[in-house]
């Protein structure tokens, strides 16, 4: 199976909310590099999962630009 370098995790999703997404992937892959995605400001729950140790944040809408760069940074390529 391929590796999974990196999750991009959504605030707002059915059945579980992004922290409780956030929480069970850092269980199964602790080191897992997470970039979280918003249309909400990184106040309130957003800063929660952050404050968790998800890698970055990146405000929707964004342009693929934006999102390649968020993602070059995190994984440092």
């Amino acid at each position: 199976a391929p590796d999974i370098d990196l999750v991009i995790l959504d605030m707002t999703m059915p059945d579980m909310s992004g922290a409780e997404t956030f929480r069970a992937i850092r269980v199964i892959a602790p080191a897992m590099k997470v970039l979280l995605a918003s249309g909400y400001s990184i106040e309130g729950q957003a800063r929660e999962i952050m404050e968790l140790g998800c890698n970055g944040f990146i405000q929707k809408p964004f342009t693929m630009a934006k999102l390649s760069a968020k993602v070059k940074d995190i994984l440092q390529v």
